[in-house]
């Protein structure tokens, strides 16, 4: 049979924030640097910021959209 399969080791995770922790990969390198953890990422820490995105249609049509008072204005004209 082939040995097509790469070794499964033990690793060491080292994240930018200082957190590191052993798990199990087919990494080569011995130490795996990683830039977010689950220690420091703002989803898993409830420091996640939600961006408000309410406002955003009515301030689109109020720079866009069709003016309620130039509408009325016109229909009161053609009577």
């Amino acid at each position: 049979m082939k040995d097509i399969h790469p070794n499964y080791t033990k690793t060491e995770v080292s994240c930018g924030c200082g957190n590191q922790f052993e798990t199990f990969s087919t990494y080569k390198q011995g130490t795996m640097k990683i830039d977010v953890c689950d220690a420091c990422h703002p989803f898993y820490t409830g420091k996640h910021k939600i961006v408000d995105t309410a406002g955003r249609v009515e301030k689109f049509m109020a720079k866009f959209g069709r003016k309620k008072d130039k509408a009325a204005d016109s229909k009161d004209s053609d009577k």
